[in-house]
């Protein structure tokens, strides 16, 4: 703790002693290309070697852009630039007077490891819009397309393009081949882009840039430099077709006596991936019963709060492009506003079967695992006018289960045939500086039968978004407004309305109408805001969302509850030069306060965090939270509101230098009510060791507790009353990510990634809330003596008037779940664009005794008998660029 006081008392001197003065304006700078015309175009050897390049002069003087802001880097870097009529042809010199100390790790594609050098292309011109394309000195391509002014980045883009590097007594080289075909732009005779180049030194964690970005710079794109003398270079339509072939070996633990159980499965699948360019600007993206099964799988995770997980996609056709159809509700750089709430999350499309047949003892189902996606379509890009198109429209199967009784068999949908459509568009103006938008979704399914009446018929979403940005974008104010309508059955809309993120239910909401007669709801929510980003130390935000009680995204969206106003403060301070301590420090003050739309105020909270860039490029951070006001709609799920006790908390991290083969972490948060009526703690310990530049290996285990005198079991019904039942839980959870990267080279590589997974909860002093809104925890609850709850056949029973009969009863809430998943996935990039697969996937889930500690659980269960699943993939595809 000493420690800790000693680093906020070294900020905070810091923050006082090193403040600078905003920064000036920057010259643009320009960079003149020259056509190739009747030279031969240069070899792409890394050798720089070409007497093509000798039409354009070396362009230099770079400054640093970190640590150490506009002073002269350790290392110059120079860079030409050609282009002719269908690709563009870049160059690098990349001085360095310690030629061996260059760092030459290997990665896969996108692995940014070791020292590199890119170039950023905004061929929009719209200084909102770049494409980018990094090597490193082991000659590993790196790429990404970049949004919203450099805040957005997808390195899922693999665009075809072409590159080698070579070391050298002065330093390393590097020269690109980018076909015009992977950029967009507009109709021009004479052109003219954003351009930037960027070159990282490694072992000083030094980037040095042609154009100045200052620190205190609100944006990226819209700060390039200019890239002149593209004469009449045409855009080029992109036509491009991935035919692809699955072979897929699953194995096992046979279940005797049921015949879809018998220990293995096998399938061979083909699809097929295409774009095609509509127009320079314009792509559309196709794809035929598309397979992910080379995609990581999803890490463990378990809530007791009853609200969905949120998951990162990872399939690859969803995640290129997806920033194009991100609509977060209310985002906000103060966080705490459900920012994972979108109005689009893709992994609604090919989700498990939400039906389930109806089967009687004795029968067997064979459940599928997932539904298929027959095809799907993206239509995106933007204009040289502005407009930002994006359309995406997907179809999944009606999908079957089958039941089996004693070799008769009869089928049932588990999930109807399913239309999804994404639409979003974006017009830029006053230039550059104000954006307008629009998006609408649209969920219908087709022909729901009896049994899975649950299901909206219909879902649609719709929304406006503003920004307005000015003072040289230091300053913006922005905002969104969306709706929701969902139809269907009476029962399906009464099944949303006493949903978790609705409960019209809730004893004592009266301004709340549950009606078990409609058949539609339509909902509101939005996000308004105002801040400062740029020009000095300060930043700041303020602002407030909504969601109204009918609000409803989850057919093809993300949200976590509804019925809930926000307000929200951000204020940041950062230094903007290094000093003998610091690289960098940041300061930041958050404050939230929460409504219902009944007027309750339910939650009021603060933070206050640092975090430090030391001068040894450790890292570290600190922050405290206090929320004095805590009131929930949600925790008696469909209850009435129940007070909570003011809580106090922390969070604090320590990452070691990057830079090192052997680099460590830890991170540890912790919350407590300030009655102690409930604790919580988190751990995690992470080490990086590369042993070699091929080779690198990473675990990072992590143990929390959670306990909890007031946490949700079940509701009764008891004599026309409804009982509360609560418990006291001790849960804890072990787990650990192991990861290991073996790069081969930059076009073959071997990852793995395993995951043993361990969480349970030991339930004991039941009660029953009694007066919610009390001021004390113990008159809120009425606990049960040990006279009038006993314990049999994993049921409680509960004798509340102690008259010898049994009044009510709830099952066993004790758990105990170990898992253990991990992906083997060789990848060979065998020509650009082009891929083999080779995949082991492994997943073992089981409940065990939550009386037993955690280690031995792991130890029974994942050194056990018991058989994992496994599935063995082959996949290959081949790229044709047409």
């Amino acid at each position: 703790m000493k420690a800790l006081l000693i680093a906020i008392s070294l900020v905070l001197y810091h923050q006082t002693i090193f403040a600078q003065d905003s920064t000036a304006v920057v010259p643009q700078r320009t960079y003149t290309t020259q056509p190739l015309l009747n030279n031969p175009p240069p070899i792409i050897d890394g050798l720089i070697d070409d007497v093509s390049w000798e039409l354009v002069e070396w362009e230099s003087d770079f400054i640093e852009s970190r640590p150490d802001e506009n002073t002269p880097p350790n290392h110059q870097t120079k860079f030409k630039i050609l282009y002719d009529e269908n690709y563009i042809y870049v160059s690098f010199r990349c001085f360095d007077s310690e030629p061996d100390k260059i760092v030459k790790r290997l990665s896969r594609r996108d692995g940014f490891e070791g020292d590199w050098v890119a170039v950023f292309f905004d061929s929009y011109y719209d200084k909102r819009t770049t494409f980018n394309f990094i090597v490193t000195a082991a000659g590993v391509k790196g790429d990404e397309f970049s949004s919203n002014n450099g805040n957005n980045s997808d390195e899922s883009w693999n665009p075809i393009w072409y590159t080698k590097t070579n070391i050298d007594d002065e330093g390393w080289t590097a020269e690109m081949k980018i076909p015009l075909s992977q950029l967009k732009f507009g109709k021009s005779d004479e052109q003219t882009w954003g351009l930037q180049v960027m070159r990282k030194l490694f072992r000083e964690e030094e980037r040095s840039v042609w154009q100045r970005i200052p620190r205190d710079t609100p944006g990226w794109a819209s700060e390039f430099g200019l890239l002149k003398g593209l004469l009449h270079i045409k855009p080029q339509k992109q036509l491009e077709i991935q035919p692809y072939g699955i072979s897929k070996l699953e194995t096992y633990e046979a279940e005797p006596g049921n015949p879809f159980k018998d220990g293995n499965d096998s399938k061979f699948t083909v699809g097929l991936d295409a774009k095609i360019g509509i127009t320079n600007d314009l792509t559309l993206d196709l794809t035929i019963n598309p397979d992910f099964g080379q995609v990581e799988a999803d890490p463990s995770a378990i809530a007791l709060d009853g609200f969905q997980i949120f998951f990162q996609e990872q399939r690859p056709f969803f995640v290129e492009n997806k920033n194009i159809f991100d609509y977060r509700v209310s985002n906000s750089e103060a966080g705490n506003t459900f920012g994972s709430d979108n109005v689009f999350y893709s992994r609604r499309i090919g989700r498990s079967p939400q039906g389930y047949p109806n089967s009687n003892t004795g029968e067997f189902v064979d459940q599928p695992e997932n539904t298929e996606i027959l095809g799907a379509a993206k239509f995106s890009g933007k204009t040289k006018d502005g407009w930002s198109i994006g359309i995406l429209e997907s179809v999944t199967a009606k999908k079957y289960a089958t039941i089996d009784n004693n070799g008769q068999r009869r089928k049932e949908v588990v999930e109807p045939l399913t239309n999804y459509f994404v639409g979003r568009l974006q017009k830029d103006f006053n230039d550059r500086n104000t954006f307008i938008g629009g998006v609408f979704t649209a969920t219908n399914r087709n022909d729901l039968t009896p049994n899975l009446n649950f299901l909206h018929e219909s879902a649609y979403t719709g929304g406006l978004d503003v920004r307005h940005q000015w003072n040289d974008r230091d300053w913006y104010a922005a905002g969104n407004i969306i709706f929701s309508r969902v139809n269907g059955s009476t029962t399906a809309i009464l099944n949303t309305q006493e949903s978790i993120t609705h409960l019209f239910q809730r004893v004592g909401a009266d301004y709340l109408d549950l009606d078990p007669n409609k058949t539609s709801l339509t909902g509101t929510g939005g996000n308004i805001q105002i801040g400062k980003v740029g020009n000095g130390h300060w930043k700041f935000e303020t602002g407030g969302t909504w969601r109204s009680p009918e609000l409803e995204l989850n057919d093809l969206g993300f949200q976590r509850q509804a019925d809930d106003i926000r307000h929200y403060t951000w204020v940041g301070y950062q230094t903007l030069k290094p000093d003998n301590t610091f690289r960098q420090v940041g300061i930041n003050y958050n404050h939230w306060s929460v409504w219902d739309f009944g007027g309750n105020h339910n939650s009021l909270r603060f933070n206050t965090n640092s975090w430090q860039n030391w001068k040894n490029n450790w890292f570290s951070n600190l922050g405290f939270n206090y929320a004095p006001k805590q009131y929930s709609n949600f925790a008696l799920r469909g209850g009435p509101r129940l007070r909570l006790t003011p809580e106090i908390g922390f969070f604090n991290g320590v990452e070691s230098d990057g830079r090192k083969k052997l680099q460590y972490s830890m991170f540890h948060s912790g919350s407590k009510g300030t009655d102690n009526s409930y604790t919580n703690y988190n751990i995690e310990f992470g080490v990086r060791y590369q042993p070699i530049n091929a080779l690198s290996i990473s675990a990072y285990p992590g143990y929390s507790t959670n306990n909890d005198q007031l946490q949700f079991v079940d509701n009764l019904d008891f004599n026309g009353a409804t009982k509360y039942i609560n418990g006291t839980v001790a849960q804890e959870t072990l787990s650990m990510s192991f990861r290991l990267n073996y790069t081969i080279n930059p076009n073959l590589t071997i990852q793995y990634w395993g995951q043993p997974f361990i969480s349970k909860g030991v339930y004991t002093d039941f009660k029953q809330v009694v007066d919610p809104l009390a001021k004390t925890f113990n008159a809120r609850i009425d606990t049960y003596a040990p006279n009038q709850i006993s314990f049999a056949n994993d049921i409680y029973a509960v004798d509340e008037d102690l008259d010898g009969t049994t009044d009510y009863s709830f099952n066993n809430p004790d758990f105990s779940f170990t898992q253990f998943r991990s992906n083997l996935v060789v990848r060979w990039e065998y020509k650009p664009g082009s891929e083999i697969f080779l995949v082991w996937s492994q997943d073992l889930s089981s409940s065990s005794n939550p009386s037993e500690g955690l280690f031995k659980t792991l130890e029974n269960n994942l050194l056990g008998d018991i058989k994992p699943k496994n599935i063995f993939l082959l996949k290959a595809t081949y790229r044709f660029v047409l």
